[in-house]
């Protein structure tokens, strides 16, 4: 009798054991975010920049560390939807910064929904090289678009109104950032309740073990796609709020570099992890920052023996091998 009531317990401790994780990380989140806007009030451009990329990282551990699938053209679906809500406000005068979120997110799905359906076509290598194909079309199609991005030289003329018509985007970036803030958190406390989804567990076992879960009646390919499309939604949500804090779009937003640089972040925090893709993007942008600023003509050097050291010593990412070690603590103790 004893043994089904422990039994009947788990699942409730479970559940217990996730939100508590879960309330720990915004926890951690938000104490982060207040450090950095007392540590620097005079740049909060690089901490708005640096939630704009931690959502594209977001994005991206989607496909590449739940799903298994391996892309280097991610920057495709953020930078449709900087250019979607960037054309809505200098095309269309819709500067609502809520209607050009929608925008962005929109632009991004669909975007997601297009290289989802040509990459997964497409197995381990040849995945890679279709995404990279298609970060360079879609970064020529921009380039001759010229009369809707501005092409090489931007997308100008974006001017959002104050959020919910009383908080105006000043020069200091104050309502940038925490615009982005409660953006990023509304979009990692729906991707933590995904990935725990049964929809988000079908992705992991696809991930596992194709094979199986097509003998099993279900299709990997439609739930894959279907992950694609949300995958491009939040870096939509990127993209947007890129547009909306420079009120610039440019052809960058949609470059090889940065797609390799998102994926480069998510490998040094750990794949598979949102709290991974988060703590990797925060240690590689001021990491980055720091070494430029001490060294600006070797600082890529000073990057390259970082990832060597964390690739070397550390395969499972810096968060993935402290979560790691921590647990191993854990079970010893027990």
């Amino acid at each position: 009798m004893a043994l089904v009531m422990n039994d009947e317990n788990q699942p409730l401790q479970h559940r217990r054991g996730f939100i508590s994780r879960d309330l720990a990380g915004i926890a951690v989140i938000l104490a982060i975010a207040a450090i950095g806007y007392f540590a620097f009030p005079d740049n909060l451009a690089l901490l708005t920049r640096m939630i704009t990329i931690a959502l594209l990282v977001l994005s991206l551990d989607l496909v590449t560390g739940y799903c298994g699938v391996a892309t280097l053209g991610h920057a495709a679906l953020f930078g449709s939807g900087a250019y979607a809500a960037g054309i809505l406000s200098a095309h269309y005068g819709i500067n609502d910064p809520l209607l050009m979120m929608l925008a962005g997110i929109t632009g991004g799905a669909l975007a997601g929904l297009l290289c989802g359906a040509i990459i997964l076509r497409a197995h381990g290598l040849p995945q890679l090289v279709l995404s990279i194909a298609l970060i360079n079309l879609f970064h020529e199609f921009a380039n001759k678009a010229s009369s809707w991005t501005g092409g090489s030289d931007g997308l100008s003329g974006i001017a959002p109104d104050p959020v919910f018509g009383l908080f105006e985007f000043d020069l200091y970036g104050h309502t940038a950032f925490f615009f982005g803030m409660a953006l990023l958190l509304i979009v990692f406390v729906l991707l933590r309740f995904l990935v725990r989804s049964p929809f988000g567990m079908l992705c992991r076992a696809i991930k596992q073990d194709p094979l199986r879960i097509r003998a099993m009646g279900a299709s990997p390919k439609a739930a894959l796609i279907r992950m694609y499309a949300i995958s491009g939604a939040v870096a939509g949500v990127g993209g947007a709020l890129n547009a909306i804090s420079t009120q610039v779009v440019g052809l960058d937003s949609l470059s090889f570099t940065q797609s390799a640089e998102a994926l480069v972040m998510l490998v040094l925090g750990g794949t598979g992890s949102l709290f991974g893709a988060l703590s990797g993007t925060v240690i590689f942008m001021l990491f980055e920052d720091y070494v430029s600023a001490a060294n600006p003509f070797h600082w890529l050097t000073m990057v390259g023996a970082l990832l060597i050291a964390v690739v070397l010593f550390a395969p499972k990412g810096l968060y993935g091998t402290s979560a790691a070690f921590v647990s191993r603590r854990r079970e010893q103790r027990s």
